[in-house]
């Protein structure tokens, strides 16, 4: 049974009356890559004024079909109306000229630039630099975006991230927007306030083609959905007369499999023990960690939830051994101390770790699935003797990763750019869970997964899980932390909350604490994480 979409329809004036001509018509729409055809004769009419959902698994070609669209890729064969009139796309620059915006799903933005300099390289008329961060700061004021035009994007959340993306498009004035995963790292309340950004845009005549593997998301805000599958059209529909169980059956095609939760047994030893745990960081910007304290024990998955830039970076970093503490005892993997230990050390005593950002942490774009199996698995696989590579062993590693966790790939020697999101994050979660490792810390593990791939990552987890293994998740996804988590805290400022049992609180709590409604004493503050380290000693 689908739960009530927690994103209701806002009251909203009606869109303005349709010119007699279609925003976009796109009609045959073919693209092949080497070994795949990612659009297979694609029609699709786009009206002013209406928000359209572009529906698929992970792989079904819609990516590739918005950035045709763009003109960041060139079709093979068929054709684009804009407004009536057939038009080649050559590149952004002309997509931008046309009145086409695109918020991409992957960030295409650089560390070392300011937020204002990153977004001024998206724009063809920027204008001075002061003028372009007041108009910066003002549209994302307006849209409920908080974002400094100063900071530096390497000191950004992913989250922060994100919203320098849409600020960007939106500072175009477009009149077709693409938003690809838009939401993925936003807050609930973030999300609303986008949705009444979009509908407003909507409701002047903008037409936005929107991307999401949300589904309630969909339901509540799109008038019209298209549904591609291997490339192809195979299905259109109203999404507010349908359920979210009956859009993802349309996009995989068979009837959906949701994870079975088998009865947890009483936890066994903590496997992850952290107490007394803070950071201090030069970089200004940086969430500090104020006396974390908590355990995950064999058997159990412990959730924490955020909104994005409290501190989840850096406690990532500080259990993956990226910024080792002082103390050693702040950090124990198996009763070990392991608090000044790197990366490394920590694998070989059983961690096993996804990062929120796939691409650049989580794989290296540029190189194939067997080298990017190879970075993590040579630690606990068979891949390196005497000091040298088994490259057979390491392909036959990544072709196993491929088959258990259905990646849609072109082999062990695909590059993992090459890569839908959705399938690149089942490869880098199936990368970690083969090794067997006896602690997992994973952050936002579906974020951008379709329907299908999302509950065969959550099964792997509680599978993992079952079988001995303790399991962090870091997410911002509450319904996610919902069907994992056997216990959830709450990240605010640095500090973490006493956990809850899931079963014992619900999405509002957790929402309050996300505000930081701590409460005084044991509930929040430094006494939750002296209370959690208590029970971890």
């Amino acid at each position: 049974m689908d739960s009530p979409s927690p994103f209701p329809p806002a009251s909203q004036p009606s869109p303005p009356p349709r010119s007699s001509a279609p925003r976009l018509v796109l009609r045959g729409v073919t693209k092949r890559f080497p070994g795949c055809l990612a659009n297979d004769s694609v029609d699709l009419v786009l009206q002013p004024g209406e928000i359209h959902a572009l529906l698929g698994e992970n792989g079904a070609g819609k990516s590739t079909l918005v950035k045709i669209i763009y003109g960041v890729l060139h079709a093979d064969s068929g054709s684009l109306l804009w407004e009536g009139e057939e038009v080649t796309v050559a590149d952004p620059a002309a997509a931008r000229r046309l009145g086409i915006g695109m918020v991409f799903q992957h960030f295409s933005l650089f560390d070392t630039l300011t937020v204002t300099e990153n977004i001024s390289l998206g724009l063809d008329n920027p204008g001075p630099m002061k003028d372009l961060a007041e108009r910066v700061r003002a549209v994302s004021e307006r849209y409920g975006l908080a974002l400094d035009p100063g900071r530096h994007v390497h000191s950004l959340s992913v989250g922060e991230r994100q919203r320098v993306e849409i600020v960007r498009c939106l500072l175009q004035n477009p009149k077709l927007l693409i938003m690809d995963e838009p939401t993925s790292v936003l807050t609930p309340q973030e999300v609303e306030k986008l949705f009444e950004t979009l509908r407003r845009l909507a409701a002047e005549g903008c037409t936005i083609l929107y991307i999401s593997h949300k589904l309630e998301e969909i339901r509540s805000l799109c008038d019209r959905a298209t549904v591609l599958r291997g490339g192809r059209v195979v299905g259109a529909c109203d999404p507010r007369r349908e359920t979210a169980r009956g859009l993802a059956e349309m996009m995989i095609g068979t009837e959906l499999a949701a994870p079975v939760r088998p009865p947890q047994a009483a936890p066994g030893a903590a496997r992850l023990q952290v107490r007394g745990l803070s950071t201090r960081s030069a970089d200004p910007f940086a969430t500090n960690l104020k006396d974390i304290g908590f355990e995950v024990r064999a058997g159990e998955i412990l959730g924490i939830a955020g909104v994005a830039g409290n501190g989840q970076a850096e406690l990532m970093a500080a259990l993956s051994g990226e910024e080792p503490s002082a103390d050693p005892d702040a950090v124990r993997i198996d009763g070990t101390p392991a608090g000044r230990l790197g990366p490394k050390q920590r694998r070989r005593l059983g961690l096993a770790f996804v990062p929120e950002e796939r691409l650049g942490r989580g794989a290296v774009p540029e190189m194939s699935l067997a080298d990017n199996a190879l970075l993590s698995g040579y630690a606990r696989e068979p891949l390196v003797s005497g000091g040298m590579v088994r490259h057979g062993r390491a392909r036959a590693y990544a072709d196993r990763i491929i088959g258990a966790f259905n990646v849609v790939a072109r082999g062990h020697g695909a590059e993992a750019r090459s890569l839908s999101g959705g399938n690149l994050q089942k490869f880098i979660i199936g990368r970690e869970i083969l090794q067997r490792p006896g602690l997992l810390v994973v952050g936002q593990p579906t974020w951008g997964v379709d329907a299908g791939a999302a509950a065969a990552i959550h099964k792997a987890l509680i599978e993992l899980a079952r079988g001995g293994a303790a399991v962090l998740v870091i997410s911002q996804d509450l319904d996610e932390l919902f069907v994992l988590s056997d216990r959830i805290a709450v990240l605010f400022h640095g500090r973490l909350s006493d956990s809850r049992p899931a079963q014992e609180t619900s999405v509002e709590e957790i929402g309050l604490l996300m505000g930081g409604m701590f409460g005084n004493g044991s509930d929040g503050g430094e006494a939750a994480g002296n209370g959690e380290t208590a029970r971890a000693v």
